[in-house]
């Protein structure tokens, strides 16, 4: 590997957390597309555990391991630029942490999947006759209005996890870095001198 070296980025918690999530999401939008009597109540669970995993994420990113901090996310314009820069090159670009792109696409999926799943605590189901824990604190007119907002929210969060896997294949194939096994294992290439995501 040359200027890389083999180090453990990723902790167990943050392991352990993303792929709770990877499930936990996939289950909520199947259950919420082809929604019925005896899956509306596993689309709300879904969307509860959703939200606690988010808000254990945000937390996470002001106590956890300096790769999941909050602030390893936000790039400065001079950082970003030089990284997309970088990006047509064909070698692995050996990051600590999230590189600068994908940190940013952290953070738009953690907007969007609170606002998802904070939204639904206030719907109800006229067809199932179910409703979130805070439905009625609003009228039907504005449930109806955040009802618009929740499947909108859902196809873009379908949009975010397309550019998700697009970037993890380009990244394999193009970019010779395999992002799937550190998030497994936690060890990951990264080129000598990187620095700590702070």
């Amino acid at each position: 590997m040359g200027e890389y070296r083999r180090e453990k980025i990723w902790d167990g918690v943050t392991r352990a957390w993303h792929w709770t999530l990877v499930v936990v999401v996939a289950a909520g939008w199947y259950f919420g597309e082809f929604m019925s009597f005896t899956t509306i109540d596993w689309h709300f669970y879904c969307g509860y555990t959703v939200l606690g995993l988010v808000l254990f994420r945000l937390f996470w990113g002001l106590v956890g391991p300096g790769p999941v901090r909050l602030r390893s996310l936000f790039p400065g314009p001079r950082v970003l630029l030089a990284y997309m820069e970088r990006i047509p090159r064909r070698e692995p670009s050996g990051t600590r942490g999230h590189n600068p792109l994908a940190g940013l696409w952290v953070l738009a999926i953690l907007a969007l999947l609170l606002g998802q799943a904070g939204i639904g605590l206030f719907l109800s189901s006229d067809d199932f006759f179910e409703s979130g824990p805070l439905a009625y604190l609003v009228s039907d007119e504005v449930s109806a209005f955040l009802t618009g907002w929740h499947k909108a929210f859902a196809k873009a969060l379908l949009a975010l996890v397309a550019v998700h896997v697009s970037a993890i294949l380009f990244y394999l194939f193009w970019k010779k870095e395999n992002l799937v096994v550190p998030m497994i294992t936690g060890w990951k290439w990264v080129r000598a001198g990187s620095r700590e995501p702070r």
